[in-house]
Parts: C-alpha cells; structure tokens; sequence
C-alpha cells in the first residue's frame, strides 16, 4: 500500500489485525511509525527511505518489533547498531515492487553478507526479499538466511492460493 492514504491504511489494518490475532500471525505495517499503535500493530517495517531505526526505537519503546531493510554488511551494522529486530535484505533479483532499485545481490552476495555476520558476531535474522520465487526459496535458505519474502511471486501467480499452498509444502521452510 505504498501509495495509500493513512485512511486507507487503517481501514484495512482495521480488516488486518484480527485475522492476523486469529491465525498467531505477526503484524506489521510499512513505513508508517506514526500509525503503528493506532492501528494495533506489533511493529514496522521502515525502508532506506523512511524513518531512520533509532528514531523509530525511541517513538515506539522496546515494545515493538522493528525492521529495516538493507543491500549491504555495512546496512545490517548501522540498523543492528540502532536497534532493529530484523533485517529485509535485498533484493535478491530484480522486482517490480520497487521503484528505485537497489543493487541486486543474488546467492553470492547473501552468502558473502551472512560470513561477514557471523565473522562480527552479529545476530539478528535476515530476511531475503526482492524478485524471490518457488525455484529459489532452498538455495536462499541454504546460505544461513532465516527466511524469505514473497509478495509478487504469490500475487502474479494465475491461482495466488493455490502457489502459497505449493510454497507451503518446501520442507526447508519448516526446518
């Protein structure tokens, strides 16, 4: 909902929330610290555009799940450094959900990423996302990633149900 009024978003956050309380699901808003409590949200998802980590720490307290997105090792320092709960890292490949693309860092460069971590001994989960599909979920997985991001690859699909369902049935998805 990049484009979305803040109307429009807690409209459907208001559509949102209890589904995600009905099936134990995390739920999170993007960009919008603003309207995180309003709307009953366990957090935010803040972009390399958007409110800075630490900012956002300091409006929404220890209470809230926050995560940010970074391309680089550097990125994942700065955001660990500041208080991020999780990283979306990417974008794997190119996507069409985002109109300024940042470098597209593919298994290597998630590979390289998580060494790097690990040689620092930073912890915090790193997410995959940008221009993920079926075929690529197991090689993602297998570079120490803690999970993947899907959005275009399931609302593209000709049966969008259906291809969530199949994503399901990965077996590395569930280890």
């Amino acid at each position: 909902m990049k484009e979305a009024t803040n109307n429009e978003i807690i409209d459907a956050a208001n559509q949102i929330r209890p589904m995600c309380k009905q099936h134990h699901a995390t739920f999170i808003i993007d960009d919008h610290v603003e309207l995180v409590k309003q709307v009953g949200a366990d957090g935010v998802h803040l972009g390399q555009q958007d409110m800075p980590i630490d900012e956002a720490r300091r409006i929404l307290g220890n209470d809230y799940i926050i995560g940010g997105t970074a391309n680089t090792f550097e990125e994942i320092v700065l955001h660990w450094q500041h208080g991020a709960n999780y990283i979306g890292c990417g974008p794997f490949r190119f996507t069409s959900t985002k109109k300024r693309l940042a470098p597209i860092l593919g298994i290597d460069g998630y590979s390289d990423i998580i060494n790097k971590m690990k040689q620092h001994g930073i912890n915090i989960p790193i997410i995959a996302i940008g221009g993920i599909g079926y075929d690529d979920i197991n090689s993602l997985l297998k570079t120490g990633l803690n999970g993947i991001a899907l959005s275009s690859a399931i609302l593209q699909a000709d049966n969008p149900i259906a291809e969530m369902q199949r994503i399901m049935t990965i077996k590395s998805l569930h280890s």
